[in-house]
């Protein structure tokens, strides 16, 4: 790509774009079309952003004929390993204009982590999709200055995993292949502390039991659950989901409501309990918006519901311009949830 000079742009999550000349729109724009790539609309494909540009390499080459001088790539904010996936795989597609085969594994992987179906028996510390969450994680710069720092160390790490991937080395779980790279030493160790910081969290965290409603079947499934406000662990979602010992079911925490501030709360179900939230998305929705009504706030922002094929109802995400709902609230109307799910 040295004859290319690529621009890149933030948008916040869920905006809508339609195709622009000489830009490629990826995990963002709620369409897959040739120069939009993303997969949170309803009518989506079940697969993630990078999957799409490997899966249909013509969205990107039928929209870019021939390389321009300037190629504009525009993704949502804070990008996360999906994202910088993508934006590798298709730049990488530009070059080749054909998939291979490493390609492929790439895409695989980043699936695999956007649906957070990591296997629960692999070290963390060894797999690239932890070490590239601590590195972010150890990113505290303005937005923008973060948002080109995540671009620049994904894409770093991408290429790494596309050379072991290309002389046929297993990217899943793999500690050598990161072994001798400074930044990538320290961000392991980074990982291993952050199970003491998951502890801490626990302390603080108050344990939930819910009823959630099935996902491939009629009725509803008991299972355990953390909330938690301000984690201090960048990896509570897999530690919590890992927790046999301290989950009173022995299955791990399947449920975790996350509160930052009370500015964001994600909310999500762990794709092996076969459970997920569809409906609370709605009744949240419902509650912000009479808040809303209330405190005179816009009424266009909502929680997103994961109304999306790839997501399947397992993840819930606050409006955009912040949740006018208490955490007591968002709380309440989670129990109130499982109240209607068991009837």
């Amino acid at each position: 790509m040295e004859k290319m000079e690529v621009i890149f742009q933030f948008a916040p999550y869920g905006k809508e774009f339609s195709p622009q000349p000489e830009t490629i729109v990826l995990d963002v724009g709620l369409k897959s079309v040739p120069g939009v790539i993303d997969h949170h609309q309803s009518d989506a494909e079940p697969e993630c952003a990078a999957s799409l540009v490997v899966r249909h390499p013509e969205l990107v080459l039928e929209h870019i004929k021939n390389l321009p001088e300037r190629l504009t790539i525009i993704t949502h904010r804070l990008p996360d390993f999906d994202a910088v996936s993508a934006i590798f795989l298709t730049l990488e597609l530009l070059e080749l204009r054909t998939v291979d085969r490493a390609m492929v594994k790439l895409a695989e992987y980043a699936k695999m982590v956007d649906s957070a179906c990591l296997p629960k028996n692999i070290e963390l510390s060894a797999t690239p999709y932890a070490l590239l969450r601590a590195i972010f994680a150890n990113i505290q710069k303005p937005e923008e200055e973060a948002n080109l720092e995540r671009i620049q160390e994904g894409l770093r790490m991408m290429k790494l995993l596309y050379e072991q991937a290309s002389l046929g080395r297993d990217i899943v779980a793999n500690r050598p292949i990161f072994q001798g790279i400074d930044r990538y030493e320290k961000a392991m160790h980074r990982v291993e502390d952050d199970y003491f910081n998951y502890y801490e969290d626990l302390d603080r965290a108050e344990m939930v039991q819910l009823y959630l409603p099935l996902t491939q079947a009629p009725g509803y499934k008991l299972v355990d659950g953390l909330m938690i406000q301000n984690p201090k662990s960048f990896l509570t979602k897999e530690w919590a989901r890992r927790d046999v010992f301290n989950s009173p079911l022995g299955k791990g925490f399947s449920f975790l409501l996350t509160s930052f501030g009370g500015k964001r709360f994600i909310i999500g179900v762990d794709p092996e309990s076969q459970v997920n939230l569809k409906g609370l998305g709605s009744l949240l929705n419902q509650k912000e918006q009479k808040k809303r009504e209330q405190n005179g706030r816009p009424s266009g922002e909502r929680w997103y519901e994961g109304n999306c094929p790839f997501f399947d109802y397992r993840i819930i995400d606050s409006p955009q311009d912040g949740p006018s709902l208490s955490y007591q609230e968002v709380v309440d109307t989670v129990f109130e949830f499982s109240r209607q799910i068991k009837g």
